[in-house]
């Protein structure tokens, strides 16, 4: 229903590629070419600057890409709402969501909706909350599900479901002989850290500052960009790590990893669904209300 030309110039200013825009919308190059040279012939403007074998969008590219990004969602919308007459859900929808969430939560739950609604296709990008958060912003994503809660007001947050962050080492840890450990003691453990945007690390320094303990008083001896990484990084190691508990199951039941309780500091925290300010609709709120319907952690 979009445009074709505007849907055109608009894969190449995402990709900043001819050849890549052609293989995305499998059609050739010189008719990607020929697209935009027909736009730029009816605004009479340049819509990318060629600077040998680099394309950037010029001012004027720039602004049309803002254009083309809110009439992408207004079609998604149209064609939403239309189908409901039909009591179908059809389009694409792009969702976003942090590391843990990707691996850990959503897809048993997208597998269930895709069973139900198998016309919807769900594009999933991930990264961790600060990226998920700027997707939305820049209308890369329809909606996305974060750890934590940052205060940016452009977006509404909406609580998915809660969370715990636990210490956890190897069983073979020599300190995994303890049940628990006093707030200080945290200082002169070893320890691996998520990277900075990384939700969890946002929630575990919360909390820890609560304490009285900043991020600089820890021993920290790597920050690694998942869990998966830090999982694996805890079993040849004598570190420590603060991990969401959904992550664990499996190694918690199998005895690879154990809980170190720390005394009198729980960190609990929601995941959150987070869309733009105003009104919701469309895709983004079929998923959402299904999401919410149907976790059962």
């Amino acid at each position: 229903m979009f445009d074709f030309r505007l849907k055109v110039f608009n894969t190449v200013a995402k990709r900043l590629n001819f050849t890549k825009a052609a293989e995305e919308l499998h059609i050739t190059q010189p008719a990607v070419t020929k697209h935009i040279k027909e736009l730029e012939n009816q605004f009479d403007l340049a819509l990318f600057d060629r600077r040998g074998n680099k394309v950037l969008l010029s001012p004027a590219g720039e602004v049309l890409l803002r254009h083309t990004e809110n009439i992408q969602g207004i079609y998604r919308q149209i064609e939403f709402d239309l189908n409901q007459f039909n009591e179908s859900f059809k389009g694409v929808l792009h969702i976003g969501s942090s590391t843990s969430i990707t691996q850990y939560i959503l897809p048993p739950l997208l597998a269930r909706f895709h069973k139900i609604h198998h016309e919807v296709k769900v594009e999933l990008f991930s990264g961790n909350s600060e990226q998920i958060e700027q997707a939305l912003l820049d209308k890369k994503i329809e909606v996305g599900v974060i750890e934590g809660k940052s205060k940016r007001r452009e977006i509404h947050y909406t609580p998915f479901l809660k969370d715990e962050i636990v210490l956890v080492c190897s069983s073979k840890n020599t300190l995994a002989k303890k049940e628990e450990i006093r707030p200080e003691e945290v200082r002169n453990i070893p320890l691996l850290l998520r990277e900075p945007g990384s939700g969890t690390l946002e929630v575990t320094a919360d909390a820890l500052k609560q304490k009285g303990i900043s991020l600089a008083d820890l021993q920290v001896e790597m920050q690694l960009g998942s869990t998966e990484a830090i999982k694996s990084y805890l079993q040849h190691s004598d570190c420590m790590a603060f991990v969401s508990l959904h992550a664990i199951l499996k190694e918690l039941e199998s005895g690879i990893l154990k809980i170190i309780e720390i005394k009198k500091l729980q960190i609990h925290r929601h995941f959150y669904f987070i869309t733009p300010q105003g009104p919701q609709g469309g895709l983004p709120a079929l998923v959402t209300q299904f999401l919410i319907r149907n976790h059962n952690f």
